[in-house]
């Protein structure tokens, strides 16, 4: 793929002094995470890859960089004051984690439809959380609002120059760690990451290659630089990328910053997520996975090279990533749901049970549907969940189901 012509990007927005300088302030203060190779990742994409550990930050995620950067150029009497950001993730709790450390009194405005458990991890790190409207915008304008009637000091997520030279500290750790890294693979989402990292990276080593992912449920960046209409909106898995509009200053910033910007689908975030969790024993959510789908999804942008991918975060719901980790074994073959249709009489259910003993096929579940089918009255839809050991196995079985004389139907996933 091919980047399309962009306006050269204004070196004096940001520049690596002034990501020297976050590095300095937030020392000590924010873990130094871990860069490490994986052997098993890079004989399954044909890169050499590298991954940096930011999921093991204190709030699992390295929002706290840019956080505690912005914070910590304020004014005494600024500080004193407090600080309010409008926040459902990880900047929440970034914000709220070294304000509290700091002193200072730290307001997050969310929408009313947050979950809970986000609510409350975001209380336990010592932030003042208001929920007000039903979406990530009504919680903005309300934390804006706030901001002039309370006189306190708006801290952006992504759209600010403190916080995106703050998270720009990860690529200097990760090339100092790594120096002869040719490529780094960066999640965009408002775009101050890539703003950061791409900033550092591309002073320290002008012929490195950048590379932004997105979402392709939320293409902002992507549409900003590129000069494209696509739809923008659905329920993504990497809801920490997954924002409307870019920030201005960072699109001003990543303008022919980036060699390319691409597109990540459900699917290919999915798998990358649950080869993080099967291989280097590592949670990560949606946008943490981001990177890694890139690579697995564009093998001939990364083959042979020597490829930095970074981990963003580790927050993710256990419900969901359950889910995810199954619906990954249903997509390699490992579990499926066979559909049979069945005469109801006695022995009948007795007989396909013969059929996966044979193939020592494990039934997990069993549903019967008597009324609701389009069958005769004597006949009955049966859907078996079973867990194989691969797909070969799974396909013998179904094989011999239908040598049986069973009408047999695999239920796929989207």
């Amino acid at each position: 793929m091919t980047t399309q012509t962009l306006t050269a990007a204004d070196p004096a927005l940001l520049t690596l002094e002034d990501v020297r300088a976050a590095a300095a302030r937030i020392a000590g203060s924010v873990v130094r995470t871990d860069i490490d190779h994986s052997k098993t990742l890079s004989e399954i994409t044909g890169a050499e890859v590298w991954l940096k550990f930011e999921n093991l930050q204190f709030t699992a995620a390295y929002k706290e960089r840019g956080a505690l950067n912005a914070m910590l150029q304020m004014a005494p009497e600024r500080l004193a004051r407090g600080v309010i950001a409008a926040s459902a993730g990880n900047h929440a709790q970034g914000l709220s984690y070294h304000g509290t450390r700091l002193g200072v009194p730290v307001t997050i405005v969310m929408p009313r439809t947050t979950p809970s458990v986000k609510v409350m991890q975001t209380e336990a790190v010592g932030g003042k959380v208001v929920l007000h409207g039903e979406t990530f915008d009504d919680a903005y304008a309300h934390a804006r609002e706030l901001e002039e009637s309370l006189g306190l000091t708006f801290v952006h997520p992504f759209d600010d120059p403190h916080v995106a030279a703050g998270q720009g500290t990860v690529a200097l750790e990760m090339l100092e760690d790594v120096p002869d890294l040719d490529m780094l693979v960066i999640p965009v989402g408002g775009g101050g990451l890539a703003s950061g990292m791409g900033t550092a990276a591309r002073a320290l080593k002008p012929g490195i290659g950048l590379i932004g992912v997105e979402a392709e449920l939320f293409p902002s960046m992507y549409n900003r630089l590129k000069g494209t209409d696509l739809p923008s909106g659905g329920d993504t898995l990497a809801e920490g990328i997954a924002v409307k509009e870019p920030g201005t200053f960072t699109s001003k910033v990543l303008a022919g910053l980036l060699d390319d910007l691409v597109l990540v689908s459900e699917p290919q975030m999915e798998s990358a997520l649950a080869l993080l969790v099967q291989i280097e024993k590592t949670v990560v959510e949606g946008a943490g996975a981001a990177g890694l789908a890139a690579v697995m999804a564009y093998p001939e942008l990364f083959k042979g090279r020597k490829v930095g991918i970074v981990l963003t975060g580790g927050n993710i719901d256990t419900r969901l990533l359950a889910n995810v980790l199954l619906r990954d074994l249903a997509r390699s073959g490992r579990l499926a749901r066979l559909r049979l249709t069945l005469q109801d009489r006695p022995g009948a259910l007795f007989k396909v049970m013969r059929e996966f003993d044979k193939h020592s096929v494990n039934i997990i579940e069993i549903y019967h549907q008597r009324i609701f089918t389009t069958l005769p009255a004597k006949g009955l839809i049966t859907d078996i969940e079973c867990e194989a050991r691969d797909a070969d196995q799974l396909d013998a079985l179904i094989v011999s189901l239908r040598e049986a004389g069973y009408s047999v139907t695999q239920v796929e996933l989207n």
